[in-house]
């Protein structure tokens, strides 16, 4: 007789609950064997979910990502940033400014709400817009950045969330020799504040950005930042001119890898967790 394996409701629920499956048995001589271990690892994993949670709600604490989102805000801030706010709902011609027509691949994943609007998928159209207002001010550089919601019909429930929250920074006016190296420093900064010691920069093909730099965490190596630098072919549909570096941080997958979690769902908006702690327990 073969070795009996946890069956896939089993996995499902364990996962829900945070336990590592490397760290616990999988394979079984008998059914009871089997079900008794679940049986276990389950009571003493909701047992102290309950005790976390209900640590959480009577402290008052702040969540995970509520602490990360403003330890991130407060460094670019030390580095001379200042925050702005655009909106939520963004043009069709402000998506097609970055080739993102109705053949581009994430056009079929962008949540329309008619047919010149939208929630935006990404916030660099609206920092392309306000990087044309800000480049007829002389003074360089200019540094400033945004964190909020974005949207996208995405299929991957692992690794993305249909509504997710993304960090962008942008740094306008430096020397062109500069840029890379720039980039590197800046996105190090928002890695390690995040509380990632492993992670390493490798370039992409990008089917907006063309050839991006990205920040990569973990021996799952996910992606958690994607960046680029400027003169850029998108450019010129904006009437940009400045030299820029810009790079997208997503907040979820930052504070998942640097949790050592591999499910990005429990850190993100949800009526199913609660600062990583699954709520039907």
């Amino acid at each position: 007789m073969n070795d009996l394996t946890w069956t896939g409701t089993q996995v499902r629920r364990l996962k829900e609950l945070g336990v590592d499956l490397q760290n616990i048995p999988a394979e079984f001589s008998t059914l009871a064997e089997r079900n008794k271990i679940f049986q276990q690892i389950e009571k003493k994993q909701v047992k102290a979910d309950r005790a976390k949670l209900s640590d959480f709600l009577i402290q008052g604490k702040k969540s995970h990502i509520e602490k990360l989102k403003e330890t991130l805000c407060r460094i670019l801030h030390q580095q001379g940033f200042i925050r702005v706010f655009t909106p939520t709902i963004i043009t069709k011609a402000a998506l097609e400014k970055m080739t993102i027509d109705d053949d581009h691949p994430l056009f079929q994943q962008v949540y329309w709400l008619n047919e010149k609007q939208c929630l935006r998928p990404m916030l660099a159209p609206s920092l392309y817009s306000l990087m044309v207002d800000f480049s007829r001010l002389n003074h360089r550089p200019i540094r400033f950045f945004e964190m909020g919601s974005c949207f996208r019909k995405e299929s991957d429930g692992a690794r993305h969330n249909s509504e997710f929250t993304m960090l962008n920074f942008v740094e306008m006016g430096l020397p062109e020799e500069n840029r890379h190296a720039r980039l590197k420093e800046l996105a190090g900064i928002i890695a390690k504040t995040a509380g990632l010691d492993d992670f390493r920069f490798e370039s992409e093909d990008s089917k907006v950005y063309g050839t991006t730099l990205d920040v990569v965490a973990g021996s799952e190596s996910i992606e958690v930042a994607s960046g680029a630098m400027g003169p850029h072919p998108l450019d010129a549909a904006w009437g940009i001119t400045d030299t820029w570096v810009g790079m997208g941080f997503g907040i979820e997958r930052l504070l998942m890898t640097s949790e050592g979690d591999t499910s990005i769902g429990k850190w993100g908006k949800s009526l199913s967790y609660l600062n990583g702690v699954r709520l039907s327990i």
